[in-house]
């Protein structure tokens, strides 16, 4: 999946599931920067951190990791 798209997906789940970005960067353990980086598409993350972000948002792996295109 395209950077980009993984950083809609990422803003869209977090928007639908109610959190602002500074509420869901203390969930995760990480810095507003480091979020907001994700959501812009600006930063690359590993596997970890994104199965993280699924765990706390109710949502699989695979469902944010999803390309609709398929």
């Amino acid at each position: 999946m395209e950077n980009n798209q993984l950083a809609q997906r990422v803003r869209a789940f977090r928007k639908l599931k109610g959190y602002t970005q500074q509420e869901l960067a203390k969930e995760l353990g990480v810095s507003v920067a480091v979020l907001g980086s994700l959501e812009r598409g600006t930063r690359k993350t590993d596997p970890k951190l994104l199965g993280h972000i699924a765990k706390t948002l109710g949502i699989s792996y695979e469902e944010l990791m999803s390309d609709d295109r398929e």
